[in-house]
């Protein structure tokens, strides 16, 4: 199976999506991991997305296309994997369906308010060395400004300053929300609360996955 989590950014979807990883096995493709990858390793295309991130922009389809070609190819997503921050346009849905076409697809939107956002964004902290998140109120480092996993130096990312982040927020409304009318009219669209906390929106995707993974079984039996 596809899975897909779809939500503004700062909307909880890497955390749902590694503890979808936890329970069910399939690998979590977060096109942002690939991309801040790309840029760590100074790569050409890393190069470009890096100009294009700082801004709030969103990168050209054509770089994240081909490192999500490249991942999905991979032994470990045979059985299934999980996107998280791809796609983000209506382009981009349709080039993931067509690098896979057969597979089963279930599209899980995580609801929150912009205000919210803002705050959780805000108070977000990474470890450049590890990747670890860390968020200031909900989720303090052991120590303050070290990373639990590797004792990095714990940094506000670039895109998470305030006016990055409200930026990044209108181009999610103009160029992801109408994902979310594609998705509904071909039935495989699924939303979840967003903004009642980790553990009661991990209760709700748990549910909707069970559903259809038990419905997948059942077909495959038939």
């Amino acid at each position: 199976m596809r899975i897909i989590l779809l939500g503004p950014p700062g909307g909880g979807k890497g955390t749902q999506g590694d503890l979808v990883v936890e329970r069910y096995g399939f690998p979590r493709i977060s096109t942002g991991d690939l991309l801040r990858q790309a840029v760590q390793d100074r790569t050409a295309l890393g190069i470009e997305a890096d100009a294009a991130m700082k801004r709030g922009a969103l990168v050209r389809d054509e770089i994240v296309l081909g490192l999500v070609r490249e991942r999905i190819g991979r032994p470990d997503c045979r059985d299934g994997y999980v996107l998280d921050g791809y796609p983000r346009n209506l382009a981009q849905a349709k080039d993931v369906e067509a690098l896979d076409p057969a597979r089963p697809e279930i599209v899980i939107a995580i609801d929150v308010a912009a205000e919210e956002i803002v705050r959780r964004l805000a108070d977000r902290r990474s470890c450049p060395d590890c990747g670890a998140v860390f968020n200031l109120i909900v989720r303090k480092p052991a120590r303050e400004g070290v990373c639990d996993a590797c004792r990095g130096t714990l940094a506000r990312r670039e895109d998470d300053r305030p006016e990055v982040i409200r930026e990044r927020l209108r181009v999610y409304a103009e160029k992801t929300e109408p994902l979310l009318a594609y998705y509904g009219s071909i039935g495989n669209l699924r939303r979840v609360d967003g903004g009642k906390g980790v553990d009661a929106t991990a209760a709700a995707i748990r549910e909707i996955l069970d559903a259809a993974l038990g419905a997948g079984k059942a077909d495959a039996r038939a």
